[in-house]
């Protein structure tokens, strides 16, 4: 019991309070991008000073459920191929399993050198999140930008290349109608669990993966890596409850400001063209991992790495939880005012559609 309590942080009002917000947030985001949202409420968890296994075991639990959901309606829409997803779920379990054992190691090896011994997995954490979600956030404003000027699709170079190289096996996927090799599909489940496993946005390698390397449809894309994920979502949440990292009550928080968030999101999907999209989302992510990288020098000096007065380190959290709260905040306005704005213009075209009606029938009733 004391080792879990020494893993888990106290929950008071505004700890809770904040915690049900990045779900919100989180959600709102999620739903918007069609995967995601781990990105904004990982981080988020750690500024409140849960530690980063324990964050990515609870987001990666309460995730589970919200791919569940989203797997389902995607399903109804004919958007998920489960047989790719399948396939991918093997070496997905394994790169989560090693995920799961580097970060159980490193916050093992880190006791007595930092704050609640976890600076060194979360420093391990947050470099990975920099790195990988950087290149995200790059590319799809790259995208977003090439693709308001030549009104262009997603790039097929990638699966060009591929399907060029001969490297048998190859397998017809029916719903996706596209020909892959085994061991290309092999290593993406694998890159895709290392990453839900360690840092919780799997989703940011999977999707892309299937869209530019498998050649696979975008709407397809999403639904079957959401597919995928509520079996690594499983897998994960049952790989780091063993080794006791999952801290169900902020799973549960989570889960409440999520399940709002999730609906405002896809109806925004609805209502907001795709660069939009892509714009707010690489943006919000480049700020989210601008957030990470200042909390970078706190964990160095808690490793003893570098030199410096243990009294900045309020400081560097609080600079980083605001730029986290910033860019989740403003993306989420961004998205609100374009929800309303489309929102009271389909009111007023229908309003104006009734009347249209209304003096039809007027006319016909006096002639």
């Amino acid at each position: 019991m004391e080792l879990l309590l020494g893993r888990f942080i106290e929950l008071d009002l505004a700890t809770c309070l904040q915690v049900v917000m990045l779900g919100a947030v989180g959600g709102v985001l999620s739903g918007f991008v069609g995967s995601g949202g781990a990105f904004f409420m990982t981080p988020g968890m750690m500024n409140l000073g849960v530690p980063g296994v324990v964050a990515v075991a609870s987001n990666i639990t309460h995730k589970f459920g919200k791919a569940m959901m989203g797997s389902k309606k995607h399903g109804e829409y004919g958007n998920v191929d489960k047989r790719l997803a399948l396939f991918m779920v093997a070496t997905s379990f394994i790169g989560i399993r090693v995920a799961v054992m580097i970060n159980s190691a490193l916050f093992g090896n880190a006791d007595g050198h930092g704050a609640g011994g976890t600076a060194a997995s979360n420093l391990y954490i947050s470099m990975i999140f920099i790195l990988i979600l950087f290149f995200v956030a790059i590319s799809m404003l790259r995208d977003a930008m090439k693709s308001s000027k030549e009104g262009a699709g997603p790039s097929m170079k990638i699966s060009a290349f591929i399907s060029r190289l001969y490297l048998p096996p190859y397998i017809y996927f029916k719903v996706s109608n596209v020909k892959v090799s085994l061991w290309v599909i092999l290593v993406c489940g694998l890159a895709t669990g290392y990453l839900a496993g360690t840092i919780g946005v799997g989703g940011f390698i999977g999707v892309p993966a299937m869209i530019y390397i498998f050649g696979v449809p975008t709407a397809v894309a999403a639904g079957s890596e959401l597919y995928l994920a509520m079996f690594m979502g499983a897998w994960g949440a049952l790989s780091y409850a063993f080794e006791g990292f999952v801290d169900i009550r902020l799973a549960m928080l989570l889960y409440l400001g999520s399940l709002v968030g999730v609906y405002v999101g896809a109806y925004g999907v609805k209502v907001v063209n795709e660069v939009m999209i892509r714009m707010v989302t690489g943006l919000v992510i480049l700020l989210c991992v601008l957030s990470r990288a200042v909390a970078v020098p706190m964990y160095l000096r808690q490793l003893g790495l570098i030199s410096m007065d243990p009294a900045w380190d309020p400081y560097f959290n609080n600079i980083s939880k605001a730029i986290l709260f910033f860019a989740g905040i403003s993306g989420l306005c961004i998205i609100l005012y374009n929800v309303i704005k489309a929102y009271r213009q389909r009111r007023r075209i229908r309003s104006t559609l009734i009347e249209a009606r209304a003096m039809q029938q007027t006319v016909s009733t006096t002639t």
